[in-house]
């Protein structure tokens, strides 16, 4: 691992935090991680009530204004993010010894961006959102598989974007970057998020 990878100061961070993720980004698939990996991130959500979930999600977009996952609304999750709209959001890249930590708000991006989204996706991929009733029991394999073949029949390869499916769109207020270090004195920065709108660089102990 090279020293360029294995260490972290505030000065040679970028003051928006977007941007360094996006350094970082294109620096693990500069390494040779696959897209699929370098994209994939633990969403993490609770109920109303308190208990939280988590599962792989994959990033489909990042800008000033957060980060973009698609699902379906009557998943676990989005009925968690009805709930509580807020969840956070974490990126492990092993092959360089890195992870960040991303918490913020949710909320659904518009219907014109997840139908645009859609439309970019795989027909299998596209039939699979109208056949599962995702989190939900289901009988059999079987049962799934015969769904697929109906949705497949009724709707050809013009498949539009089921009303219960689309994106989210996480606003962080807090963004850490950890990179790891020998005898486990990893440098681990984080950004808040200012009523400004400015952010503030802490170091924080590993």
């Amino acid at each position: 691992m090279t020293d360029q990878l294995s260490a972290l100061s505030k000065d040679s961070f970028d003051q928006n935090p977007i941007r360094q993720f996006q350094k970082w980004y294109d620096e693990v698939r500069a390494s040779g991680v696959s897209e699929q990996d370098a994209t994939s991130m633990t969403l993490a959500t609770a109920s109303k009530d308190g208990p939280p979930s988590a599962r792989i999600v994959l990033l489909k977009g990042v800008g000033d204004d957060g980060f973009v996952f698609f699902t379906n609304y009557q998943s676990r999750k989005g009925k968690e993010l009805d709930e509580n709209p807020w969840a956070c959001l974490l990126f492990y890249w092993p092959q360089v010894w890195r992870q960040v930590r991303i918490e913020g708000s949710v909320e659904k991006v518009s219907a014109a961006e997840s139908d645009e989204y859609f439309q970019t996706r795989p027909l299998g991929s596209k039939l699979g959102a109208w056949a599962s009733s995702q989190s939900e029991v289901i009988d059999t394999r079987e049962a799934l598989e015969s769904r697929f073949a109906e949705i497949e029949k009724r709707f050809g390869e013009d498949v539009p974007r089921p009303p219960h499916w689309g994106g989210y769109r996480l606003k962080p207020n807090a963004i850490e970057f950890w990179q790891g270090r020998e005898n486990r004195l990893h440098d681990r920065l984080r950004y808040c998020l200012q009523e400004d709108g400015t952010w503030v660089i802490e170091r924080l102990g590993p």
